[in-house]
């Protein structure tokens, strides 16, 4: 079984959803593996990974709104040392993910039609967030 492992720099705007699905495809097209699995774990606790809508734009607005209400931004919380938006964003880390598992068939990704990878900024600020792709298989 091969290995293949790349690290995805992407730099957020603040709160937002990016999309990072042709990022993942290029690495696993990079690794020449055709049967397998991809890994993506992200190295932030207050950011996260999704795999969702890529058609509807609507669909990524409403989620947004969403968590915000579901997780609101405020000085309510004890850990507050790094703004007010810290501790909700690692609130909406545990509510999402920090990785996923797609498998690779035909060496592409298997994803479904309508499914993209985002990224998942959950701080105002802008970041550098590190994206770790590990791909495995034949």
């Amino acid at each position: 079984m091969a290995h293949y492992q790349q690290l995805i720099k992407v730099e957020t705007q603040g709160k937002s959803l990016q999309k990072v699905t042709s990022k993942v495809a290029a690495i696993v097209a990079d690794s020449g593996i055709q049967t397998g699995l991809c890994t993506l774990f992200l190295r932030h606790t207050s950011a996260s990974l999704i795999i969702q809508e890529n058609a509807d734009p609507d669909v990524l607005l409403d989620l947004a709104n969403f968590l915000a209400k579901l997780v609101p931004e405020s000085d309510r919380y004890i850990h507050s040392t790094e703004g007010s938006d810290d501790m909700p964003a690692h609130i909406r880390t545990v509510l999402t993910h920090t990785s996923e598992q797609i498998p690779i068939a035909q060496g592409r990704l298997v994803l479904g039609t309508w499914q993209g990878i985002y990224l998942w900024e959950h701080r105002q600020q802008r970041h550098q967030r590190e994206l770790v792709v590990h791909v495995m298989g034949e």
